[in-house]
This record gives C-alpha cells, sequence and structure tokens, in this order.
C-alpha cells in the first residue's frame, strides 16, 4: 500500500510542488494548511491543490488546520497512519520578523512543539524540515558547506529555523528511534512548467524574483534594487537560486534517506552557483523580451552580500542534484506570470 506522507503548509508555494512530486513519486500526501498563505479555491481546496488535482488527474486529501493547534493534530494523526511528516508549515518573511518577532516565535517554535509532540504520541518518527540557508548568518566562507557555523542568524526567522534544527537534533540524540533531515533552502524560484502553479505572494513580494515577473507583466512600475555598493562584480547582491521542482524533488530523495534508519541529517539545496540581482534582472528580460525598470536604493538591513551552496553532500549521500538553469527557472516564472497575472485570484 502506498505509504501516506503528512505535509504541513502544503497549499504554499514550496507544499504545492512538493504534493505534486509526492504524487508522481507513488505517495499518497495528506496536506494540512491555515490558508495563511493560499487562496481559497473550489470544493474547500486551496486553489493550489485544486490546480495540483487537475495536473495529476487524481484528488489530494486536505483538512484545513493550524499546526498550532494541539487537539485539531491529535483527531488527524488519529484518522491517518503517516510513514513521515513534511514539515513547510510556518511564517517566513524575514521583514516581517523583525517586526513581530513573538508571532514568529509562537508560530514557528509552538507550532513545531506540538507537531513533534503529536508525532510522539502517534509513533510516527520520520520528519523532514524544511530549514533555510539564513541559519548559517554572515557567510564566514564560501560556498557554504553543512559544516560552516550556524546560529549567527539576523533576524527572527532565520533565528526560529535554527531553534527548530537544534530542538530536532536533540530530540534525534535523545531518541535514537527518530529519523530527520534538515534542508537548508537557498533561493526557491520559478514555477511547475504546465504554468498553472508557481509563487503567489499576498500583497508586495518579499522575494526578488516574483516582483521582478510582477514589473515585467506591469503589475508593478519598477523594482527597487537594495545597495549597488556590496563586494560583488556589480555590486548588487548574489544568490543561489534553485528551481523549486527541483527543490521539491529533494524532499522526494529526503524521505527515501530517511528508510535508512539515517538519525539526523542535514543537506543544503542549492546550484551552487551564485547569481546578482542585475543578473537575474538581464535574465528575466530575456525570458519575458520585456524591460525590467529598477532603482537603486540603499541597503536594506540585515541582507548580506553573497550566498551560495556548496551541494556536493545532498548529491553525495541524497543522489540528487539540481537539474535545471537560470534559463529554464525564469522560463517556466513568467509562462507562471503570464498565465496567472493576478496569481491565483481572480480579479
Amino acid at each position: 500500500m502506498a505509504e501516506k506522507i503528512l505535509v504541513t503548509g502544503g497549499a504554499g508555494y514550496i507544499g504545492s510542488h512538493c504534493v505534486l512530486e509526492l504524487v508522481e513519486a507513488g505517495y499518497v500526501p495528506v496536506v494540512i494548511d491555515n490558508f495563511h498563505n493560499a487562496i481559497r479555491g473550489a470544493d474547500a481546496l486551496p486553489e493550489s491543490l485544486r490546480r495540483v488535482q487537475q495536473i495529476v488527474c487524481q484528488p489530494i486529501l486536505f483538512q484545513e488546520l493550524d499546526i498550532t493547534d494541539g487537539a485539531a493534530l491529535q483527531e488527524l494523526f488519529s484518522k491517518h497512519h503517516f510513514s513521515a511528516v513534511i514539515h513547510l508549515a510556518g511564517l517566513k518573511a524575514v521583514g516581517e520578523s523583525v517586526q513581530k518577532p513573538l508571532e514568529y516565535y509562537r508560530v514557528n517554535l509552538t507550532g513545531t512543539i506540538q507537531l513533534l509532540e503529536t508525532m510522539k504520541a502517534h509513533g510516527v518518527r520520520n520528519i523532514v524540515f524544511s530549514s533555510s540557508a539564513t541559519v548559517y548568518g554572515d557567510p564566514k566562507y564560501l560556498p557554504l558547506d553543512e559544516n560552516h557555523p550556524v546560529g549567527g542568524c539576523t533576524n527572527p526567522y532565520g533565528k526560529s529555523k535554527y531553534f527548530i534544527e537544534e530542538m530536532i537534533r536533540d530530540l534525534c540524540r535523545a531518541e535514537k528511534d527518530w529519523n530527520a533531515v534538515l534542508l537548508r533552502y537557498f533561493n526557491p524560484i520559478g514555477a511547475h512548467e504546465s504554468g498553472m502553479i508557481g509563487e503567489d505572494p499576498q500583497g508586495i513580494p518579499n522575494n526578488l524574483m516574483p516582483y521582478v515577473a510582477q514589473v515585467a507583466v506591469g503589475r508593478r512600475e519598477f523594482l527597487s534594487v537594495f545597495g549597488n555598493d556590496y563586494k560583488t562584480d556589480d555590486g548588487t547582491g548574489v544568490r543561489d537560486y534553485i528551481h523549486v521542482v527541483d527543490l521539491a524533488k529533494g524532499h522526494i530523495a529526503a524521505l527515501k534517506k530517511l528508510k535508512e534508519d539515517c538519525g539526523c541529517k542535514i543537506y543544503n539545496l542549492g546550484t551552487g552557483s551564485g547569481y546578482s540581482v542585475l543578473q537575474m534582472v538581464q535574465a528575466m528580460e530575456k525570458a519575458s523580451g520585456r524591460e525590467i525598470k529598477y532603482k537603486i536604493t540603499g541597503r536594506r538591513e540585515g541582507d548580506v552580500a553573497s550566498c551560495y551552496a556548496d551541494p556536493a553532500l545532498a548529491q553525495h549521500e541524497l543522489g540528487w542534484k539540481a537539474a535545471f538553469g537560470l534559463d529554464k527557472m525564469c522560463e517556466d516564472l513568467w509562462r507562471w506570470q503570464l498565465q496567472n497575472p493576478t496569481g491565483f485570484s481572480k480579479n
């Protein structure tokens, strides 16, 4: 019988792509989400998952649920036998986390504790956690490998990811029957090649590429480039951008790793290549055939000059490697933006 995998926060950008890959890999995903970053569609489903159903031609099991609701989690685990959990749910905006630190710690930390306690009570001991390259803080060296010091985070969002990593590591040390894979994401962009699902920021985008795409499609007048005086080739910030489908496939590889009774393992999910803001603007101009207007403004607090991964460990131990290059990322992002100029909402 196919394994059931609980996906928390599975209606979001990364979650919806993970759900699709899970189905295609033969798993049965059960998705919970509180609609914080999702648009409601028909049949009480998030619109993102309604579209995933159309792509895979089969129903997706979904329940509206907040991970801070312990009683609802207990009830869910009583109904299903999960072989593992992919934990994506949480608040994720760096800037907002600086303004609302307590809310970030409450949702991200308390929610994860509720989830782990519920897993423990129901004998589920396998978890894949969506961590972030923000746990590395300001890089001491590049590319960043998994041995780079962590905890020097510059914002509450990054700190919450770091604290959860430590929580899961401590749990695996104390209770040897737990297995965990902590995936440190770099910068996921792009969309499924169907153009039916993609990143749909609510309000003003926090991340570069959705903003660039919205400028290209005419939703925004120009892009603000935060700083052109960094120690990089063109003075703008350099990041490791990874296609969201590659990232989603990394979660499938992580689930397979859990089968080995692996204890607690940590992997970077990135390409190993860094691109500057202006290089990304040029790549999007090429993909869209449109000019993208931008203005240089001051640096943004907490931003680092350069950040890119050494992904060798994931390739060696998970057999996973990013397959898609920058052109494909931008082409798929542009297709999504063009087909869905206002995202998942109709207006």
